[in-house]
């Protein structure tokens, strides 16, 4: 079992990365599938017992030639054939039990990545995590209005950016858990030192099973470290936010009704863009990065004043960004942004850790700007 530290959130968090298993079944409706299986078990001196949509695989050396097993089929299944099998490991006995266990079966697809065969999946269970947090100022005074908080790991003294993480989760099943770290971190590495501002927290919606259970731990964070509800805006990602619009609307509707505001991020050209807006209707409107670094290019300009006059139109604020230079930030400026947010401005840093005043009163070092 390997555990994963949640860093400034204070709590471990564990992993169920698998060890050797000694037994597996694995259950599909695809005809051609489990044949192979068999094949391939056989040949690798391992006791196979089968029907039509199972086979059990039995394995008197410990596991180790299961273990080959499972490197034969990443390499011989296609992505769909693995997607469509369901494997119980080291299954029990009984018959209830065994139902519930196959009832909950990870795909093969998602047992291969829980096993490090087709992701590092290392990377999570060893992972040490925190947030980053970038700062995003008003473009009119350039004064600090929020931060975005951004995930980060170490592994083996190497850092580990937010994309690396979140491909790892998603491919091993455990995306909704990574999530919720992710928010829960950045609530509480934000609590000594946010003061007034509002703080953006990145939020996958198919991390959401249900939204009044999956997210009570972090309005519970938000309540303990007194971050007012009118301070949070939650991020969804234009490209997560086209999956299942209907389940989207309904983890938005929930993310309202608490006081919290809705940025999407990523908005560039293109129909799903502007159908997202009219559907989402965002407090907030964030230009994609790559957009806005095209300008002064007169293409990208057209874009982007479309996109901020319709965002205007619908009541939401406009945050460009990608800003890295000062020509950048009077481009954007000029089309009618409200905010910026890019590494002129600021990088992504983590907090410094707090010091104590003589009088015992925990104080952090510095703002983070």
């Amino acid at each position: 079992m390997g555990t994963i530290c949640g860093g400034v959130c204070g709590c471990r968090q564990n992993w169920e990365v698998p060890g050797r298993a000694s037994r597996a079944l694995l259950a599909t409706s695809i005809g051609h599938v489990l044949p192979h299986v068999s094949r391939t078990a056989k040949a690798l001196g391992l006791t196979v017992t089968s029907s039509p949509q199972l086979v059990d695989i039995a394995d008197d050396r410990g596991g180790q030639r299961l273990e080959a097993l499972w490197q034969r089929l990443a390499r011989e299944l296609t992505g769909a054939e693995t997607e469509a099998v369901r494997v119980v490991m080291d299954p029990p006995t009984a018959g209830p039990a065994l139902a519930s266990r196959l009832l909950t079966a990870p795909s093969l697809a998602v047992e291969l990545a829980r096993r490090g065969v087709t992701v590092e999946v290392g990377v999570l269970a060893e992972a040490e995590l925190w947030s980053t947090y970038q700062p995003i100022v008003s473009l009119a005074d350039r004064s600090v209005v929020a931060h975005e908080a951004l995930l980060r790991g170490v592994v083996d003294g190497r850092e580990v950016g937010g994309g690396d993480l979140f491909f790892v989760a998603e491919q091993a099943g455990w995306l909704h858990r990574l999530d919720r770290i992710g928010r829960e971190s950045a609530i509480a590495g934000a609590a000594d030192w946010l003061g007034s501002d509002d703080l953006y927290i990145n939020i996958h919606p198919n991390s959401i099973y249900r939204p009044q259970v999956c997210l009570a731990s972090t309005e519970r964070a938000a309540h303990d470290a007194e971050i007012a509800a009118s301070q949070v805006v939650v991020e969804i990602v234009e490209s997560h936010a086209i999956v299942d619009r209907g389940h989207l609307v309904s983890v938005l509707e929930h993310y309202r009704s608490l006081g919290w505001r809705v940025a999407l991020d990523h908005v560039a050209a293109g129909w799903s863009s502007l159908s997202l807006l009219a559907a989402v209707r965002p407090e907030v409107v964030k230009l994609d990065k790559g957009l806005v670094q095209e300008l002064p290019d007169d293409g990208a300009r057209t874009v982007l004043r479309t996109l901020v006059e319709l965002a205007h139109q619908l009541g939401a604020v406009v945050v460009a960004e990608g800003v890295e230079t000062e020509q950048l930030a009077e481009e954007v400026t000029a089309l009618g942004a409200d905010l910026g947010q890019g590494w002129l401005f600021g990088r992504p840093v983590r907090p410094e850790p707090p010091v104590e005043e003589p009088e015992g009163r925990w104080q952090p070092v510095e703002r983070v700007r």
